[in-house]
Formats: structure tokens, C-alpha cells, sequence
């Protein structure tokens, strides 16, 4: 053969594999709202930056029919490519090829191309599409699951791993994402789980469609498991491409830093409005968020989920930062299990790949319940305290209004490691709320008084106006300045400038044991 002839063997059998499943398969996905594999790559990267790698590996499998069995590409494309000019690898399940399932050589390709990721120091992003695993292959497949799950855990804090799920993603396959750091859905179209709706009602008698299972509003409301949510895949890929852009390609690198478009030395007045006077009143935290960083450049992660506590990155003076906010408005801001799971994963998140924690602490304690209890509050609870000891990245502190016994150690306090700690003149900080603290310090001269309430409403002031202040926790040293409202922007954002040269460890050893 010339080399006209080979190479046009070549772009027939490039061509091939481009097509994946044929013309019909790629009509069908379409219609069910999707998009192709190939579609999605060019979604998510920059145009023109795809460079595809395993596009001509073939599976081995012979059993039940596979020796006939035609798969282009192996049902997965992988490569990488550029976002915003910085390198990623992909990986991008083919649903028009055997319905994306995964065997050997899927999996192995998908295992490359993480493998790269890591060697590379950039981002992997699975594109989840997928049947689950290929039954005719039996123990290979399942093989291939173990070696992609293995790669998830050994390079977790080493490079941001992110899942996009755009379509069915069942039994063991849910525990690569589980596995990643970001878990993105689609409505109506993502689906999660570990058992269908046809084996729960064999087993349980349940009847369950697949959206009330494992559909993409479940798992960003009720479980936890994803992150985020989007109306088609096209906003998908926007948010995916947003959530890059404030963090590090890997742990040895600092986040990105955008040029800065908002003064650092920004006064806002308006905060002096937000909180009320009244300590019982609630107020949305994200007021104080949205007036505090970079205009508009507020991305809130798990949204829908644990909403009485608010995470999320934005930047100050153009640098990515984390922030965790208890929300006064949902359960008084009170951490419970799931804010105490959502705010710990976020924070580890942070301080793997080098991202300054920035808290707002406005918590009257933790929440209290026999479910919580029962749920193991004790445990969860724990999660926070741990996440925050073990971070070693910058930490500033703005203390609000409440900040009460255990919760007020556990929102980034001093006694955790926080750097700086600023509280505002609003801040109540103590064991418990006034109310609480005078009915059992003062139980007796309340109960033999000749006016009980009177004399209870006389002491709950006397302890409001003693320690419901910022004053005394900054007597002692555990609040390094009350400041106005007002300043919180300007005096966060020094802090951080000060901070930025911090270097801090802990003693050498394997790995904590963190309460899971």
C-alpha cells in the first residue's frame, strides 16, 4: 500500500470510531435530550484543544455473542484538551456504543487517561454515561471498576477530580463519583443509584420511578451526593468550566489568581443594616457574602442541600477562597449532621489543594432532637472539628452574632487553628444564649423571688450585657479585633495578604483517623 492509501485506511477507520454507535444510536440519544460523547468533550473544552488518545482499542471479550459485537472506541472517549487555556484529561462514556457499559479495555482506558492526569497535574473529568458494567464480560468488568476506584482514592488531594453525570449511572459505577470531588447532574435526565426501582420492588415491595430514586433534584437535596444541578447539559458544562476557574490544577499549585476588578479597600455601609437588632430574628447570610467578596464572584457549592449552612468559593481582591457561613435564616444557622458532613468534605477540599478558608459564624449551637441523637450528631459533629484542626491553609474568622458552646469552638474558632479572628459588635459569644444560661445559673434567686419572670427577664439581661458581647472572648485573646460591619472586606482581605507566606504542619504520620 502507499502512503496515500494508508492514510486514507486511516481517516476511514478514524471515521468509524467517530461515529460510535452509527447514525440511528446517535437520532435515539438526541431525542432523549442528550447529547453524544463527543459533543460534550467539545462542550466543556475549549474549541479546538480535544487531542484523543485510545481511540482504536478494541475489547477481548468472545462470550455471548461479543466475538460479533462491533464497539467503536470501546464506549468511551478519552484524551485531554484545555480549559480557559489550562490542561485537562476526559474521559466521556459513549451511550450509543453497547449503552456506554464498562468491560476490560473500557476501563483501562479510562485508567490512562487518569493515570495521565496524574502524572500531567491537571483535573480529570468523567463524563458519565453508562449501563453500568458489561454482564457479558463478567469478573473483567468488575476488575475495571476496582482499578478506576483505586485511582479515584490513591490521587484524591493530588488532583481535583470531578463526575459529571449525564445520564443512567447505576450499581457499582456510583462509586467512582462518590469517590471524586465534585458531582455535577443534569434534571431529568441524571440518574444515580445502587439498586433500580424493578429490583427495590422485588426485594422491598417499593414503587419507585427513577427520579424519585436517583434523580439529579434527590441527590442534590436529599442525599448529598451531588454538588450541583443544571437544566441541560449545556449550563452543566458552563458551571463545570466556572468551578475550574477558582481552583488549582493540583496540590502543588496555588489557585488562580484573575485580575482585580473590584477595590479591596471597598467599605460596605449597607452591612451595618443586615443583621438585626433583634438576636432572634433571622437574616440571609448570603447578603453579607454577596457585600463582603469580588462582585458577583460567589459560586455556592451543594446549594440545595444542608441549607442551614452555606459553602462555597468566591474570590477577594482576585484570589480564590472557600467560604463556610452558618445561615440564620434555616434551623437559626444550627449545625447539624448534614451541615457538619457538607461544611468537613468542603473544607478538606480546600486545604488540599491550597484554597484560604474564609468562615462566618453566626451559630447558636447544635441542633438539637432525638434524630440527631439517635443519627449520631456526636459523630458527624466531629467531622467539622477535625476538618478544620487538620487544615493548614489560611483560616479567617468573622464571628457575627451568635457563636455558642461547642459550635462556636467548632466554626473556625482560635482553639481550632484559626489565623485571624475578627468578631463584629453583634457577636455573642458564650456557652449558651442568655435565656438558657440565666434560668440555670440563677434557678434559685429566680425561683424564690416574689416575681419569677421579672426577676428571670433582670438576670437574662445581666448576662446579656456581662458576656452576650464580643468583649470578653477578646479580653482573653481569642478574638484579635472587633471591627465594624462595614470593614469586613477590606480587614479579611488583609488578613489574607498577610497570611499568604503561612507555613504550618503537623506531626509526621500515615494518615488521621477522621470519625466517618
Amino acid at each position: 500500500m502507499t502512503i496515500e492509501e494508508k492514510l486514507e485506511e486511516l481517516q476511514r477507520l478514524r471515521s468509524e470510531i467517530e461515529q460510535g454507535g452509527g447514525e440511528r444510536r446517535i437520532a435515539k440519544q438526541h431525542e432523549s435530550g442528550k447529547l453524544t460523547a463527543r459533543e460534550r468533550i467539545e462542550l466543556l473544552l475549549d474549541a479546538g484543544t480535544f487531542h484523543e488518545i485510545g481511540g482504536f482499542v478494541k475489547h477481548r471479550c468472545v462470550d455471548f455473542g461479543m466475538d460479533k459485537e462491533v464497539a467503536p472506541g470501546e464506549g468511551v472517549v478519552t484524551g485531554w484538551g484545555l480549559v480557559e487555556g489550562r490542561p485537562v484529561c476526559v474521559s466521556s462514556q459513549d451511550f450509543t456504543v453497547i449503552g456506554g457499559s464498562l468491560g476490560e479495555m473500557h476501563a483501562s482506558k479510562i485508567v490512562k487517561v487518569m493515570e495521565l492526569a496524574a502524572k500531567m497535574g491537571c483535573p480529570f473529568i468523567a463524563i458519565n454515561d453508562s449501563g453500568g458494567a458489561r454482564i457479558q464480560e463478567g469478573v473483567d468488568a468488575l476488575r475495571g471498576y476496582g482499578d478506576i476506584f483505586y485511582r479515584n482514592s490513591i490521587y484524591s488531594g493530588v488532583i481535583p477530580q470531578i463526575s459529571v453525570i449525564m445520564g443512567p449511572c447505576a450499581g457499582g459505577a456510583v462509586y467512582s463519583p462518590a469517590l471524586t470531588d465534585w458531582v455535577f447532574m443534569v434534571d431529568k435526565t441524571s440518574y444515580m443509584f445502587i439498586t433500580g426501582p424493578q429490583v427495590i420492588k422485588a426485594v422491598t415491595g417499593e414503587e419507585v420511578d427513577f427520579e424519585r430514586l436517583g434523580g439529579a433534584t434527590v441527590h442534590n437535596e436529599v442525599s448529598g451526593v451531588a454538588h450541583f444541578i443544571a437544566p441541560d447539559e449545556k449550563s452543566c458544562f458552563a458551571q463545570v468550566r466556572r468551578l475550574l476557574s477558582y481552583i488549582p490544577s493540583n496540590n502543588a499549585e496555588d489557585p488562580p489568581v484573575v485580575e482585580r476588578t473590584d477595590d479591596p479597600r471597598r467599605i460596605e455601609p449597607a452591612l451595618r443594616e443586615v443583621i438585626p437588632d433583634d438576636p432572634n430574628k433571622g437574616y440571609d447570610m448570603h447578603d453579607v457574602i454577596e457585600a463582603v467578596v469580588d462582585t458577583g464572584s460567589f459560586m455556592e457549592v451543594h446549594a440545595h442541600y444542608a441549607t442551614n449552612i452555606i459553602v462555597g468559593f468566591a474570590r477577594l481582591a482576585g484570589k480564590s477562597v472557600g467560604i463556610i457561613a452558618n445561615q440564620p435564616r434555616v434551623k437559626a444557622g444550627c449545625l447539624d449532621i448534614d451541615a457538619s458532613d457538607k461544611a468537613a468534605r468542603f473544607i478538606r477540599f480546600c486545604d488540599c489543594f491550597n484554597i484560604p478558608l474564609f468562615t462566618l459564624a453566626d451559630v447558636p449551637g447544635y441542633l438539637p432532637g432525638v434524630s440527631q441523637e439517635h443519627g449520631g450528631i456526636i459523630r458527624h459533629g466531629a467531622k467539622l472539628l477535625y476538618a478544620y484542626s487538620e487544615a493548614t491553609v489560611p483560616k479567617v474568622t468573622v464571628i457575627v452574632r451568635k457563636a455558642y458552646g461547642g459550635a462556636y469552638i467548632a466554626m473556625s474558632s482560635r482553639h481550632l487553628g484559626g489565623d485571624v479572628v475578627y468578631a463584629l459588635p453583634t457577636a455573642e459569644i458564650a456557652v449558651m444564649g442568655p435565656e438558657g444560661a440565666a434560668n440555670i445559673i440563677f434557678r434559685d434567686y429566680i425561683k424564690e423571688s416574689s416575681d419569677p419572670e421579672a426577676a428571670r427577664k433582670e438576670k437574662i439581661e445581666e448576662f446579656r450585657q456581662k458576656f452576650a458581647k464580643p468583649y470578653v472572648a477578646a479580653g482573653r485573646g481569642y478574638v484579635d479585633d472587633v471591627i465594624d460591619p462595614a470593614e469586613i472586606r477590606p480587614k479579611v482581605i488583609s488578613a489574607l495578604e498577610v497570611l499568604k507566606t503561612k507555613v504550618e504542619s503537623r506531626p509526621a504520620k500515615k494518615h488521621g483517623n477522621m470519625p466517618v
